[in-house]
């Protein structure tokens, strides 16, 4: 920057004439990398012990939740819609009870949303960068304050998230989601050359994308949702965003926080709808910049595939951003910390349901070890308190809706009826007043068993033991069993072991652990996203992410005259 500055000053005492525009020209330039932003740190977790005022807050806020259904509108240009389309969100651990009531957008709606976008996209993109962070900067404390306990509330009780869950999730990584890619947006903007001809200034502007993006979240984390559309906005972009049904009332927090927060009206249209009336709508329009994207893997291709049959159409080539299932693994060596396995695991198969995408879903044990460990995991499980999630005792709650309910149900059956399967904990499952499924231990002999590839989304863990001295073989079928490279683990305190089984499954994770459990990535410290059919592994909150979301242009200014048209050995 100071280099910058002293050539340009230099410059500038020769070049009288083109002194104003220069000058325009840097100071627009300079504003995006010029800025120097709050230091970021983690957010810490909120202090959740009994008797503590804040845990207090939250509970009359979960209260005050229940006490009525929410009116959540249709949000297009900072003007409210409804349409006689009517969907309730219900709370899954007590399905009676309508938390949210809200409408779906027809296409019509939709494409009012998308014109928004584009009326809009112009001015925020020239907006200057600090001015688009301050708005994330501010949501973000107001998050950690103001919203603190409503947000943690809402996530409770529309997602059935633990007080625990809960926090980490809605508080802790929004919070860090927004702030460090903050950080993130302005390393990018110093990105600029750093040679110089003489006489020529060369530099990068980092524009938005020219066009609207589509956001689509899923229901399993607030902070996603928020990130999904929140990102390419910083960008300089404008979102039509698609909302998950199971998740709205805690998407709808979010989006009133940041229009409190000062984001203008049409960056950002919250647009509830049915998926493929979306997804063919957004497709379908030529000036589609981009799809930001968390949900199922087949939803994912047919947005690809959509896409693809659409290329020549587009005013430019989409981008496609997107993060989708796993099926992954813990893969334990006979020198592993045996405490470590079985709490790890625990942890990671049954936080949440079994419903992160990072979730364990599949365990391969050596049989020495096996016989140290079942009596511990399979208690351990056994001992899981399943309840409502505002319960402070609860450790996991329901899963999210009917069709999920039904789903990991099929799979559980299907467990119980298979000679190769042996349900060694749970098993059980009861709709009558919320989605419950309790945690779930499934014991099977066959190495191809479809609980070891297919992805469930659920509680439920299935451990295949294999022989002591089948370590080099059970390496290569844990490479070859799922589609999916998300998450793994590997628990193994032999270095030289460690270091050879990670070379064979470098590509079966786009985040994978040592001798830790398979979900628990922090925003700045383990960049999420995986590979295979989990995605594009673009990371998010990270330069690479914040990257996608822009289109460089590259400027060269020439700030003496050209004289000549000849070479110089032409003179002679």
């Amino acid at each position: 920057y100071n280099e910058y500055k002293s050539y340009l000053r230099k410059m500038l005492r020769t070049l009288p004439n083109t002194t104003k525009a220069i000058l325009n020209q840097w100071a627009r330039w300079m504003s995006n990398p010029a800025v120097s932003i709050p230091a970021i740190n983690n957010e810490p977790l909120s202090d959740l012990m009994p008797g503590s005022a804040f845990l207090s807050e939250v509970m009359k806020e979960v209260e005050s939740l229940k006490s009525s259904t929410a009116d959540i509108p249709i949000v297009i240009g900072g003007k409210e819609y409804r349409t006689d389309d009517v969907k309730v969100q219900l709370v899954p651990h007590d399905h009676q009870h309508q938390l949210a009531r809200f409408s779906y957008a027809g296409a019509d709606l939709i494409n009012q949303g998308i014109e928004s976008c584009l009326e809009s996209r112009e001015k925020w993109e020239l907006t200057p960068f600090d001015h688009r962070a301050a708005v994330f900067l501010k949501a973000a404390d107001l998050l950690g304050g103001k919203y603190r306990a409503k947000i943690l509330a809402s996530t409770i009780l529309g997602q059935s998230k633990t007080l625990q869950q809960a926090d980490i999730d809605a508080v802790a990584e929004t919070i860090d989601f927004y702030r460090f890619t903050v950080q993130y947006a302005q390393d990018l903007y110093r990105m600029q050359p750093s040679h110089h001809s003489p006489g020529v200034w060369n530099r990068i502007e980092w524009r938005g994308l020219e066009g609207f993006i589509a956001a689509i979240a899923p229901f399993n984390f607030t902070a996603i949702g928020g990130q999904l559309w929140g990102t390419p906005a910083l960008m300089g972009n404008s979102v039509i965003f698609k909302p998950c049904d199971t998740a709205m009332h805690s998407a709808y927090v979010l989006f009133q926080l940041l229009q409190e927060a000062g984001l203008p009206d049409g960056v950002v249209n919250f647009v509830p709808a049915d998926g493929p009336t979306f997804g063919n709508t957004v497709i379908s329009n030529r000036n589609l910049a981009g799809v930001s994207f968390t949900g199922s893997s087949p939803t994912f291709r047919t947005l690809w595939k959509n896409v693809g049959s659409n290329i020549e159409n587009y005013r430019t080539y989409p981008r496609l951003v997107g993060e989708t299932g796993g099926k992954n693994y813990h893969l334990v060596h006979p020198t592993a910390d045996l405490v470590s396995v079985v709490n790890g695991t625990i942890l990671s198969a049954f936080e949440f349901s079994g419903q992160k995408c990072s979730a364990c879903s599949r365990m391969y044990v050596p049989a020495a070890v096996w016989d140290k460990i079942q009596d511990d995991l399979i208690i351990g499980t056994k001992n899981l308190k399943v309840g409502p999630a505002e319960d402070v005792k609860t450790f996991t709650s329901a899963v999210i809706d009917a069709n999920s309910f039904n789903k990991i149900k099929g799979y559980i059956d299907f467990a119980k009826s298979d000679s190769s399967c042996e349900i060694l904990a749970g098993g059980s499952y009861d709709d009558s007043k919320g989605y419950f499924v309790t945690p779930t231990i499934v014991l099977t002999t066959d190495k191809n068993c479809k609980l070891l590839h297919e992805e469930i989304f659920g509680p439920v863990l299935t451990v295949y033991v294999f022989d002591d001295n089948n370590w080099d073989e059970t390496v290569e079928l844990v490479n070859n069993t799922s589609p999916y490279g998300l998450t793994g683990s590997i628990y193994c305190r032999d270095r030289s072991v460690l270091e050879d089984t990670h070379n064979k499954l470098r590509h079966t994770a786009g985040n994978i652990y040592f001798n830790d459990k398979s979900t628990g990535s922090v925003v700045g410290q383990q960049p999420f996203g995986g590979s295979r059919a989990s995605g594009t592994n673009d990371k998010a909150v990270s330069l690479n992410l914040v990257s996608k979301w822009t289109s460089p242009q590259a400027i060269k200014e020439t700030l003496v005259p050209l004289t000549k048209h000849t070479y110089p050995y032409m003179e002679q």
